[in-house]
């Protein structure tokens, strides 16, 4: 099993891994601040496995009670290190607000459940002396706040309707780095396949006044494709680089990216001074376009059809967390048996190794925020912080293909009349424009688009002749989304207008396969057995793909979650059809291609 980094897009290679026991407390009363349980040790009565949480099997606790409050206790031995390394703590991801301390000594504080954060631990480990070190962490997460970003983790005690199990607490990697105090804090890449040139901005924590050069290697295949060296003249360097223009134009197949050709380009950033190596870093990058035009989703250039599956990446033992990590490529593996080119990943910031597999296998992903359910300007405020670390952290994943801030109007549930939430839509789609204009911005999934590069439709109607009159042609099409309602909402608000933008089914399907096991929410179409779910999948593929004007579809879903049971696959993975036959349908060409 290949060991992937927690951060895989900026590496170095001595990072300590601090998943295992930990001690655990419920705080139901919210005292532990007021009575400084960062300061004891008794309080920690239990064990929990890190990173997986206390409401999952997997982590030993167990416990799908309300604990709106958790504290997190364990030490650790500093690593060696020379007298100019600082030492930085870093936390995949703490659902939802985290409070940490070293030694006694708050060393970070950070909000929102699905994003990265770090602490320069160096200053609090000298004043603690010798020997172990305690780490605590305390993690608030209060399932009746719906203005917190929470996707599809439910505020009542037990999963109901299509609502799954909680996720309270550290849920990814939690790990130490050694690094150097002048350093490389951030790189980030942005592709122009079309002039074959790519990007680069380099982020540095500068520690000193010494001149430095920063040296970029970036190898594919063993093949040296640059090596350059730029001076640096202050603490952000950004260039762009010119490729062989044979990449784009002799080579495509075997230098471009795809989820048939998944051609990564590997980098090497060295920062260096007038001694010699200060700081290096490992990353990576890929050659590829997407654009939403005429009509079409265009990858590197070329009109794409989207064979997408929705992806909840939920598992029963472990909930949000993955149950270990081969698990993250194993259901990139899964999909791609089942025929499929795109994860539509739903309501869920997946582990960034995750994206790694992606992007290493071949699979693109429409990466979605998880909703609240209740409007307020507090709800924009979070939702407006944490979507831009996303927009931050996953930049650099050539397998991300779209962004999507709102899904199906959760959070924005009368945006079809408030010019307030239609605001709210519109900030966000141009938030996500003004940080990466390299890739298309779905507003609002599903219906009631206020703003949007692809025109995006829910569609659940098992009738494939039904299918066929509402997406036939780019007649019918249009008349669809101007004045049907496929999943009883308007497609697009009054006021806003259909432009010709691409059109993709991004759910469909749904047909429940009942296994026998727990509850079952009824809102899908049932089938009674396997061939039953073959012949639904094939006449709903058949009336998609021979449209010539839809641009893809999205089928609803890749596994079993709770009482969903309209995976392709059951909880624990197994194929409910022989992964040849649904690939088979899924593979079927397009008329729009």
């Amino acid at each position: 099993m290949e060991v992937v980094h927690p951060r895989p897009q900026l590496t170095r290679p001595d990072w300590i891994d601090l998943s295992g026991p930990w001690g655990f407390a419920y705080d139901d009363a919210d005292v532990g601040l007021v009575e400084s349980w960062q300061a004891r040790t008794e309080v920690f009565a239990r064990t929990i496995e890190v990173p997986f949480p206390p409401e999952s099997t997997r982590s030993g606790i167990a416990d799908t009670g309300f604990h709106p409050v958790v504290w997190y206790r364990r030490t650790f031995a500093r690593p060696e290190r020379s007298d100019t390394d600082r030492l930085l703590l870093h936390f995949g991801a703490v659902d939802y607000r985290a409070h940490v301390w070293v030694d006694g000594q708050l060393v970070a504080t950070h909000e929102g459940g699905h994003t990265p954060f770090s602490a320069d631990i160096t200053d609090q480990l000298s004043a603690g002396g010798d020997g172990d070190h305690i780490l605590v962490v305390r993690a608030e997460d209060r399932p009746e706040d719906m203005r917190q970003p929470r996707g599809k983790q439910d505020w009542e005690l037990a999963p109901h309707v299509i609502w799954y199990a909680r996720t309270t607490g550290i849920w990814q990697p939690v790990w130490l780095e050694p690094v150097p105090a002048t350093r490389v804090e951030s790189v980030r890449w942005t592709p122009d396949a079309d002039s074959a040139s790519l990007r680069v901005a380099v982020r540095l924590t500068p520690a000193g006044g010494e001149p430095l050069r920063i040296r970029v290697r970036l190898t594919m295949d063993g093949r040296t494709l640059v090596d350059d060296t730029y001076a640096v003249l202050g603490p952000e360097v950004e260039r762009d680089i010119v490729l062989s223009p044979a990449l784009v134009s002799l080579d495509r197949e075997q230098s471009l990216w795809s989820p048939e050709h998944p051609h990564l380009i590997d980098a090497t950033i060295t920062l260096l001074d007038d001694n010699g190596v200060v700081d290096e870093v490992r990353s990576y990058t890929a050659m590829r376009s997407v654009r939403a035009e005429a009509g079409r989703i265009l990858l590197n250039g070329h009109p794409y059809f989207l064979r997408m599956v929705l992806a909840q990446n939920f598992w029963p033992e472990s909930h949000l967390a993955a149950p270990d990590p081969d698990a993250l490529r194993r259901e990139v593996e899964l999909a791609r048996r089942l025929g499929f080119n795109g994860l539509r990943l739903h309501q869920k910031i997946e582990d960034p190794r995750f994206l790694y597999w992606c992007d290493r296998l071949g699979m693109l992903v429409w990466e979605e925020m998880p909703s609240a359910y209740e409007f307020s300007t507090t709800t924009v405020d979070r939702l407006t912080q944490e979507w831009s670390e996303v927009l931050a952290r996953d930049h650099n994943h050539p397998c991300v293909v779209a962004w999507v801030p709102f899904n199906e109007s959760w959070g924005v549930p009368a945006v079809a009349q408030s010019p307030q939430q239609q605001a709210a839509v519109r900030a966000l789609y141009h938030l996500t424009k003004a940080v990466d204009g390299s890739r298309p911005v779905i507003g609002n999934d599903g219906w009631e688009h206020v703003v949007t590069d692809v025109m995006t439709v829910h569609d659940y109607t098992g009738d494939a002749e039904t299918l066929r009159a509402r997406y036939g042609d780019r007649q019918s099409v249009e008349e669809t989304v101007r004045h049907v309602r496929p999943g009883y909402r308007a497609v697009i608000v009054d006021g806003a207008e259909y432009a010709g933008e691409p059109v993709i089914l991004s759910e469909c399907g749904g047909f429940t396969l009942e296994t026998g096991d727990g509850e079952v929410w009824p809102g899908y179409g049932k089938v009674d057995d396997p061939q039953a779910l073959l012949a639904g999948y094939r006449s709903l593929v058949e009336a998609i793909t021979d449209s010539t004007a839809l641009a893809g579809f999205c089928y609803t879903q890749l596994t079993d979650t709770l009482q969903e049971k309209n995976g392709l696959l059951t909880e624990d993975r197994k194929p409910k059809v022989a992964f040849e036959d649904i690939a088979a349908i899924t593979r079927r060409t397009s008329s729009a291609t």
